[in-house]
């Protein structure tokens, strides 16, 4: 069997991607382990059509089962190896299945840099947040915590204070802040705390409060996360000999989202720093038409 794209990914973009190519009609196959970051997302606020909000989890659900009315095939394994093969891809799971596709889409997205708490995955997108333009809104006029580390929550702090004046910076790990930052936070009165968490308290998906390592506990019902160093996952690409930008994100064609090697594209929160469920969609579906052009000229 020989595919005509291969989808390495099956979060938004990958998705949108396949129920565009299954809509043409071609043969596709979407490879994905269940584990990219819109299934960690319980809620996104801010999609067109989900006044209530809607699950990564829902989204993921209904998009596959879309797809599926296409013939899209689904398989759920972690790709491990991808490699040109006499003008095709071939494509090795950690099961040591291989695949074969005569067009690629990487949509394998980038992970957040979340800290390992108990009880903080739950509350992911309903009551820690981890994009200031995707859930501002949700702390509006509200008291919240940005839980991060040095410059990076710092900034994070800074940009909520558009959403509201009731903030708390909890420097957890300690890391450096710049003294023009730190000027900055007292000019805003963003409280400091220097002190690490040793406990977050959570009710299912409802932040409760923390625990400092100094035993003060911190009410609060919302929080940012803010620790830097978000990981694009770029291990595929740079077996193929794509391009990166130099924030180690895939370089694309910004009309067609074809990569610098011909045939694969690339598509969702790997190519940009948006990270938008919206724009990964669009990413999505744009890939899709050329690479449906690209397979009517092959």
């Amino acid at each position: 069997m020989v595919y005509d794209c291969i989808i390495i990914g099956g979060g938004i973009a990958g998705l949108q991607a396949a129920i565009q190519l299954g809509r043409y009609q071609h043969k596709v196959l979407v490879l994905d382990d269940g584990k990219g970051r819109s299934s960690m997302c319980h809620c996104y606020h801010n999609l067109l059509g989900w006044p209530d909000g809607v699950s990564g989890e829902k989204l993921r659900s209904l998009g596959k089962e879309h797809a599926l009315r296409f013939g899209v095939e689904f398989e759920e394994q972690r790709v491990e190896t991808v490699k040109g093969l006499d003008g095709k891809f071939c494509v090795t799971t950690a099961e040591s299945h291989e695949f074969y596709g005569r067009k690629l889409l990487l949509a394998t997205g980038i992970k957040d840099n979340i800290p390992p708490f108990k009880g903080l995955l739950p509350c992911l997108g309903k009551s820690i947040f981890v994009c200031p333009d995707c859930d501002g809104y949700e702390i509006l006029d509200k008291p919240a915590l940005v839980i991060g580390s040095g410059n990076a929550g710092a900034s994070m702090a800074l940009t909520l204070t558009y959403w509201t004046e009731e903030l708390t910076f909890i420097n957890q790990g300690k890391g450096e802040i710049d003294a023009d930052l730190v000027e900055k936070l007292v000019g805003k009165g963003i409280t400091l705390v220097s002190n690490e968490i040793s406990e977050i308290h959570t009710d299912c998906s409802a932040l409760k409060g923390v625990t400092l390592d100094n035993g003060e506990r911190i009410d609060c019902c919302f929080a940012f996360l803010a620790f830097g160093g978000n990981k694009p996952n770029t291990d595929l690409a740079l077996q193929l000999g794509v391009e990166l930008e130099a924030n180690k994100h895939i370089l694309v064609d910004p009309r067609t989202k074809m990569t610098s090697v011909e045939n694969v594209w690339a598509a969702g929160d790997i190519t940009v720093h948006s990270e938008q469920a919206a724009i990964a969609m669009g990413d999505g579906i744009q890939a899709a038409i050329w690479i449906h052009k690209s397979l009517l000229e092959s």
